[in-house]
């Protein structure tokens, strides 16, 4: 897998077929001027005393052997994030668990600079992009129970969209990505206030949606769509919100009890949640603190994560490291859909790379001669991915709340943790 493929990997859409821009511009941009990083390294040298490690990590890998990624491959990653903290090029947390337990957690960095609050394994970060595989698991379970069909066009739940989208288009379609709808342009500059206002906004955007291409053929246009309409017809057939739906139906039963989809006024209020660091004029600001200022970054220009005031349905979400890896236990034990039916999300569906294809939600691969899956996302300030290797039964998961990270090289390094591969060696098979 070379760096092409690794990106190509990490910025999957919604279907895994088209590039999440906003991470690639967020997470792997420069750092900020030296000053900011000076802080930044300060802040993460004091943090050390906050970084964590279960007891027990380094009797698993010496019982791991040469089967697995040894002490070695793990210490290095270790040491590699540690120096990328101590450069001002990572606030958060990293962690890998094998077969549910934990083998490497660390935190570093600052979830709130102005109250004095560190990052730690509790902290809840925004997942943006990263939260949007539980719609797709909404729907599952839905048709798991008979509820629907995912061969049912939009028109049969919902109204308002234009003909050819009601009738044409199927939630096969739209889980894969490949719905042929176009959404209209973005409101960056838009302030919510309500998870009313929000709901009803993303709705009437849904409903603005053009056919522009053809459904069931990957398309590069704009995926909104691609997930609000799934998440609407969710709320049709459940008789819940969709945010209520997956609290309830997702996380509770997946004993996630840090997860949950908060408003912009808990995201303040709450110390346990990491507020996001953009990077703006040579330093950092509290993309919650100013509204009125968004990102000068590339793909992400103009954008500010607190001006939602909830995820919209079908995006987003917080989450802790933990509670990531309790949903993909729970991804993988029955616990969330039964096991034809998690097949049916992670089967291979559109080619995207020599040996990479998006399926439902999320992105797959073979890598180093084994089955990988993963989702990523990210926003001004924000940073998320969880990457899970079922056969060997690896997880690794990264949340970033601050501009200058190396979200792709960090991907890169965790990769060879755990395989023993290096991404570049040409074992993408």
């Amino acid at each position: 897998m070379d760096e092409k493929s690794l990106r190509r990997r990490t910025l999957l859409s919604a279907a895994g077929a088209a590039p999440l821009a906003a991470a690639a511009t967020v997470v792997a941009t420069a750092g900020a001027a030296d000053a900011a990083r000076n802080s930044a390294r300060n802040s993460a040298r004091n943090s050390a005393g906050n970084r964590t490690e279960d007891p027990g990590a380094g009797r698993e890998s010496d019982r791991l052997g040469g089967t697995g990624p040894d002490r070695e491959r793990i210490a290095a990653y270790d040491r590699y994030v540690r120096e990328l903290a101590e450069q001002g090029r990572f606030s958060g947390v990293v962690m890998l668990a094998h077969r549910g337990r934990t083998v490497l957690s660390r935190a570093y960095g600052m979830a709130d600079e102005e109250r004095g609050v560190r990052n730690s394994e509790q902290t809840r970060f925004t997942l943006s992009s990263a939260g949007k595989p539980f719609g797709t698991i909404a729907v599952l379970q839905l048709a798991q129970q008979g509820r629907l069909r995912l061969d049912s066009s939009v028109g049969e739940f919902l109204t308002g969209f234009p003909r050819e989208i009601a009738e044409r288009v199927t939630l096969h379609h739209l889980l894969s990505g490949a719905s042929g709808t176009d959404a209209p342009p973005e409101e960056v500059r838009r302030i919510t206030h309500s998870r009313r206002e929000v709901h009803d906004f993303y709705a009437r955007r849904a409903r603005q949606a053009r056919l522009t291409g053809t459904p069931g053929l990957p398309g590069d246009t704009h995926q909104e769509a691609n997930t609000t309409i799934p998440a609407l017809i969710v709320e049709a057939v459940s008789g819940m919100s969709y945010w209520d739906y997956v609290e309830k139906h997702i996380f509770r039963r997946a004993g996630m009890t840090r997860s949950g989809f908060l408003t912009r006024e808990q995201w303040l209020s709450d110390r346990t949640v990491a507020h996001p660091y953009m990077e703006i004029d040579g330093g950092h600001l509290d993309a919650l603190h100013h509204l009125d200022r968004g990102s000068p970054l590339g793909h992400v220009r103009g954008k500010n994560p607190g001006r939602i005031f909830i995820d919209p349905p079908g995006d987003g979400g917080f989450a802790t490291g933990p509670d990531l890896i309790r949903f993909v236990r729970a991804l993988h034990d029955g616990t969330l859909l039964q096991r034809p039916w998690r097949d049916v999300m992670m089967g291979p569906r559109v080619p995207t790379g020599p040996a990479s294809f998006g399926a439902y939600g999320i992105g797959v691969e073979i890598f180093a001669g084994q089955w990988t899956y993963q989702r990523a996302g990210g926003n001004p300030g924000v940073g998320a991915n969880w990457t899970v290797f079922p056969e060997s039964g690896w997880v690794g998961v990264m949340l970033l709340n601050r501009d200058g990270g190396d979200l792709l090289g960090m991907l890169a390094r965790e990769t060879e943790a755990i395989t023993g591969v290096a991404p570049g060696t040409g074992s993408g098979g």
